[in-house]
């Protein structure tokens, strides 16, 4: 039986907040190598509020980084697809820069996943509205990004 208490969430919260961190530094860092600082800013938003939310402590926060880290998992995945020519979930061109960061991101996107899923759970009803609400904000932060006043920025 793994241990649970307020040192566990500690622990918990610092890599989780240490993932977000990776994955936001990762993704600004794409957008200075493609010239599209603008629209990565607006992209780590949704991570930097969870991000908030997981300082704060309490273990529905953590549900707030959730899916973040799923979604970004699953777009280094497409991307990952693309490259490897298996799957044209994506498309266009990368340069080594980004294929790198797109590993960093992936990793701490997987990194963050798993610890939030190995802490022990959260109340339910918080943890949906957590979740749900997070993966909406993160959604918006997307489509925000991929506006016309933002594509070349």
């Amino acid at each position: 039986m793994e241990a649970s208490g307020p040192a566990t969430d500690r622990n918990d919260s610092f890599h989780i907040l240490c993932a977000l961190a990776g994955l936001v530094v990762a993704l600004l860092a794409v957008g200075v190598v493609s010239h599209l600082v603008v629209r990565h800013i607006i992209q780590v938003i949704p991570a930097a509020i969870a991000a908030i939310f997981v300082a704060k402590g309490g273990r529905a926060g953590r549900y707030a980084a959730l899916p973040i880290f799923v979604s970004w998992l699953l777009i280094m995945l497409a991307i990952w697809l693309f490259l490897l020519g298996i799957a044209r979930i994506v498309s266009g061109t990368f340069t080594p820069a980004e294929i790198a960061l797109t590993v960093v991101i992936g990793v701490c996107s997987l990194w963050g996943v798993v610890v939030v899923l190995r802490q022990p759970r959260a109340p339910l009803l918080l943890a949906i509205i957590y979740f749900v609400g997070f993966a909406a904000l993160q959604f918006l932060g997307l489509r925000i990004s991929l506006l016309p006043a933002f594509v070349r920025r």
